[in-house]
């Protein structure tokens, strides 16, 4: 009867202890994703702001309303199409990162229905 508490006690550690390590190694993995996306978005903001101050420039030196029309036209087009390309990667980003944070538990889980 001792063997048989000892056991259950020894496998319920086990299963505490991997599903602890599942837990941590997912974290590790949410935590590497979001840095991704912070670095990306750092990226993103400093070319948006250099390509904001490139049309300021070119507005301050235009010679006519027609020439800042044009200048501010091609300004706003480009960010927009920008942000729209960075905002498609920043949702592939993040659907990666919830793969691979969901990877170490679905190992997990594996492991214990096998």
């Amino acid at each position: 009867m001792l063997e048989a508490y000892r056991k259950a006690s020894d496998d319920f550690q086990k299963i505490g202890k991997d599903n602890f390590e599942a837990v941590i190694r997912s974290y590790g993995e949410l935590n590497k994703g979001f840095q991704a996306i912070a670095a990306r978005m750092t990226d993103y903001s400093k070319q948006a702001f250099e390509d904001a101050t490139r049309a300021f420039e070119q507005v301050g030196g235009a010679k006519s309303l027609e020439s800042v029309i044009e200048i501010q036209s091609h300004y706003a087009k480009k960010a927009y199409d920008t942000w729209v390309a960075e905002a498609s990667r920043l949702g592939e980003l993040y659907a990666a990162i919830a793969r691979d944070a969901y990877k170490p538990v679905e190992r997990a889980i594996a492991k214990k229905v096998a």
